[in-house]
C-alpha cells in the first residue's frame, strides 16, 4: 500500500520514472521485512542491462544521430514526394511514407518526430495545408516507430521476455503494415473533409534525380532491417553495420556529416542511452522485488478471476495497457508489465509470447501522444508550435485506426488461443 502511494505521489510530482522504480522497490522490501534482499540490490541493477540485445539500443540512437546529421533523412523524404501520384492529400501520403521509411531506421518516435517535424511541416504548409492538421499527420506517423523494427520498445520486450530479437522483428512487421494502411485510410478521410490540395506531379527528370540522390540513402534501412530478416545478422551487428553505413552515404556520398558533426551526435547518443539503461535497471529491480513477494501469482490469479477465456484476458489486457500508457513511458511500462502478465498470458491462456509483445508495445505507443506524460506529443507541439490539446483532439481518427489494428490482432489470437492452434 505505502509503495503503491508512493509511486502514484512521485509520479504526480514529476520525479524521474528511473527514481521512481528504485524507491519503490526499496519501500518494498522495507514494507516486507526481507531486508536481507538489500544484500542483492547492485547484483540485481546490474542483471537488468547485463543482455546482449539491450547492446542493439545505443546503436540505434547512434543511428538516428548519424542519419539526420548526415541528410539520409531529407533524401528519404524526397524519395517519397517523386514516387507518389497525384492525389488529394498528396503531401500526407508523402509524409506517411516517408515516416514508415524513417520508423524502420531510427526506431524511436521521439527522434523520429524531431526529424520529421522539421522536414515534412514546413514543407506541407508551403503547399497549403494547415499547420497543425499537418503536426497531427507527422505525429501519427510516429507511432510507426515503436511498432515497426527496429523499435528500441521492441528490443526491450524482447530482453525482459528472454525471446530471439529477430523474431520479434518479423512478428512486428504485418502489425506495422497494417497500421500504416489503416493510417492512409484515415489520411484518405481527412483530405476529403478538408479538401486538401492535390499533390503536384514531379516532372520526369525531377523524380529522376531525387531517384537518383535516395538510392545510397536507402542502403542504410537495406542494411538495418535487410540483414536482421534475412538471417544475415543480429539486431546489434545489424545497428552497427547500419551505422557505419549512414557514416559513409553521410561522409562521401552527400558530404554533409563532417568530423566536427561526430562527437555531439556520440555524446548525445551516450546521454540518451545513460537514461534509458537506467529506466531498464530500475525496473529490472522492481521486479525483482515484486516476483520474490509473489506479486505476479497475485496478478495472474486476479486476472483468472476476471477472464474465463484468452479472448477476454487480450481484452482486459488491451484495456489496463490503454490506461497504464497515459502515465508511463513505453519502456519502464513493458519493464514492469511483461515479466508479471506474460506468464500469465502464456501459461494459463496459450497466448504466442510474441503476439503479446506486439500488443503490448502497440497499445503502450499510444501513450506517446496522449497525455500526462506524452513525450511524443509534447515533441510535435514543441517543434510545431501546434498547441498538445488541439493536437491530441486531430489524432482522435488515427488512434481509432490504431484501436482498429489492436481489435483485429485481439479477435485474431484469441481465437487462434481458444481452438489451441
Amino acid at each position: 500500500m505505502i509503495a503503491g502511494l508512493s509511486f502514484g505521489t512521485l509520479l504526480a510530482v514529476g520525479a524521474p520514472i528511473s527514481f521512481i522504480l528504485i524507491a519503490c522497490a526499496l519501500i518494498l522490501i522495507v514494507e516486507s521485512g526481507d531486508t536481507v534482499l538489500l544484500q542483492g540490490l547492485p547484483q540485481q541493477l546490474f542483471a537488468g542491462i547485463e543482455s546482449y540485445s539491450l547492446l542493439a539500443l545505443p546503436l540505434f540512437i547512434l543511428l538516428g544521430e548519424l542519419m539526420g546529421a548526415g541528410g539520409i533523412g531529407r533524401r528519404l523524404l524526397g524519395l517519397a514526394m517523386a514516387v507518389m501520384l497525384p492525389v488529394r492529400a498528396g503531401l500526407a501520403y508523402v509524409n506517411l511514407t516517408a515516416n514508415l521509411m524513417m520508423a524502420s531506421i531510427l526506431g524511436s518516435t521521439v527522434a523520429q518526430l524531431t526529424v520529421m517535424s522539421r522536414l515534412a511541416v514546413p514543407e506541407m504548409e508551403r503547399a497549403g495545408y494547415p499547420r497543425d492538421l499537418s503536426t497531427a499527420v507527422t505525429a501519427a506517423g510516429g507511432l510507426l516507430a515503436p511498432v515497426l523494427p527496429p523499435s528500441m520498445n521492441l528490443i526491450v520486450f524482447a530482453a525482459v521476455a528472454q525471446l530471439p530479437v529477430a523474431d520479434i522483428f518479423k512478428a512486428a512487421v504485418l502489425p506495422g503494415l497494417a497500421l500504416t494502411l489503416a493510417f492512409a485510410g484515415v489520411i484518405g478521410w481527412l483530405g476529403w473533409r478538408h479538401n486538401l490540395p492535390v499533390v503536384a506531379r514531379q516532372d520526369r527528370q525531377a523524380r529522376l534525380a531525387a531517384m537518383i540522390d535516395a538510392l545510397p540513402a536507402l542502403l542504410v534501412p537495406l542494411v538495418a532491417v535487410g540483414t536482421i530478416l534475412g538471417g544475415i545478422a543480429t539486431p546489434t551487428e545489424a545497428a552497427a553495420m547500419a551505422s557505419l553505413a549512414a557514416i559513409l552515404v553521410g561522409r562521401f556520398c552527400y558530404r554533409e556529416l563532417t568530423l566536427a558533426d561526430l562527437p555531439a551526435a556520440l555524446a548525445r547518443t551516450a546521454l540518451t542511452s545513460g537514461a534509458v539503461l537506467y529506466l531498464v535497471a530500475g525496473a529490472q529491480l522492481l521486479g525483482w522485488v515484486m516476483t520474490f513477494g509473489n506479486l505476479p501469482m497475485q496478478v495472474a490469479q486476479a486476472i483468472e478471476g476476471m477472464a474465463g477465456s484468452p479472448l477476454m484476458f487480450l481484452i482486459l489486457l488491451n484495456l489496463l495497457l490503454l490506461a497504464l500508457g497515459t502515465v508511463l513511458e513505453p519502456i519502464p511500462a513493458i519493464i514492469l508489465t511483461a515479466p508479471v502478465l506474460l506468464p500469465v498470458a502464456e501459461g494459463v491462456y496459450g497466448i504466442d509470447p510474441l503476439v503479446f509483445g506486439v500488443i503490448l508495445c502497440l497499445n503502450l505507443a499510444l501513450g506517446l501522444l496522449t497525455p500526462p506524460v506524452g513525450a511524443g506529443l509534447y515533441t510535435a507541439s514543441l517543434m510545431t508550435g501546434v498547441g498538445a490539446g488541439r493536437l491530441s483532439r486531430l489524432l482522435m481518427p488515427f488512434f481509432a485506426a490504431v484501436i482498429a489494428v489492436l481489435a483485429g490482432m485481439t479477435l485474431i489470437e484469441g481465437m487462434r488461443a481458444t481452438m489451441g492452434g
